[in-house]
């Protein structure tokens, strides 16, 4: 089984002698498809990955696998992460674990003494951006529990507060009555690792609050004495699995099931904030981050609408009714 057709330098022409790190690469991929039973996709991708490797070696005139030290897999990894080689950050991700499985691979059946990628980190992955919620999907959204019973009062409530604070689902049932002021509108919130935060929301989330408080939420309770802000249809409190279940029902019924998440509201929350001129360390505090470069990937998102902005804005910015 030739590695592709003798297209790599790496990789002889018919009746040429295979190298040594050739040959232990062809052993590598039967052993992938005949003993491991992967997809031929994925062995597709490991013999393109591998081709590419074994060029990127034989440049280097390094053609046996006790040549291959750890300077030349760090020399490879910082191609695969530049410009020049072409590869999305995924892509470069996947061809990285490819040459580290087949280094273990070499170890594991006596043709290399070590293996030089064991103590370098595979390259990481950039942070995925958050989708978010245009503001019309986010009205269907809200105006989604049309009934004025108590659960429609409570998923009113749970959908409001969700968009208004930017609270992860764990932080909003994690809530006592204690914790919401109405008067202040502001929310303690218990985070990440025990730390408490102050999170101010808006008329309508405290109008949703108020009605549920007054309304629905005594007759969830049914007489029995809980301290739980957000409760279920028996009385206790609602789990982080109900509430996501509350969320994906009325994301379902409005035509949103394929973009909203567990934390789509949060995301749209960090967005529309930014977006609206807010201060990244502002949202920083409000979302309970520990570190500004977590809140740093929204700034990725509001950039396309900074920069529609600018263009409607500036008279100077190409519009192309900029002579008007």
């Amino acid at each position: 089984m030739n590695l592709e057709d003798g297209s790599a330098r790496g990789t002889p022409a018919h009746g040429d002698e295979l190298t040594a790190l050739v040959a232990a690469a062809q052993e590598f991929l039967e052993y992938m498809q005949v003993e491991r039973g992967v997809s031929p996709n994925t062995v597709s991708a490991y013999r393109r990955g591998l081709v590419r490797y074994l060029d990127f070696l034989a440049g280097k005139g390094i053609e046996d696998p006790e040549s291959v030290n750890q300077e030349a897999v760090m020399s490879y990894a910082a191609f695969l992460a530049s410009r020049d080689s072409g590869l999305s950050a995924r892509s470069m991700s996947q061809a990285f674990s490819a040459v580290r499985m087949f280094h273990r691979f070499m170890v594991a059946e006596g043709i290399a003494p070590v293996d030089p990628t064991g103590t370098l980190p595979s390259p990481r992955l950039p942070a995925r951006l958050p989708k978010a919620l245009t503001r019309r999907q986010v009205e269907s959204l809200l105006e989604a529990p049309a009934r004025g019973d108590a659960l429609g009062l409570r998923d009113r409530m749970i959908l409001e507060m969700m968009y208004a604070t930017g609270m992860r689902i764990s932080e909003l049932v994690g809530l006592d009555v204690g914790d919401v002021d109405l008067a202040e509108r502001i929310a303690s919130v218990r985070g990440k690792g025990d730390k408490w935060r102050l999170v101010p929301f808006g008329s309508q989330a405290a109008s949703a609050s108020s009605s549920y408080l007054s309304d629905g939420r005594p007759e969830l309770a049914g007489g029995r004495r809980t301290s739980a802000f957000v409760l279920n249809a028996r009385g206790g409190r609602l789990s982080r699995q109900g509430c996501w279940k509350v969320i994906k029902g009325y994301a379902d019924a409005v035509g949103l099931a394929e973009v909203v998440t567990p934390h789509v509201l949060r995301h749209t929350f960090a967005t529309h904030m930014l977006e609206g001129g807010a201060n990244l360390l502002v949202v920083q505090e409000l979302l309970g981050h520990a570190s500004i470069a977590t809140t740093q990937i929204y700034t990725d998102i509001t950039r396309d609408h900074l920069k529609s902005v600018y263009r409607d804005s500036h008279p100077r910015a190409g519009r192309r009714d900029a002579t008007k």
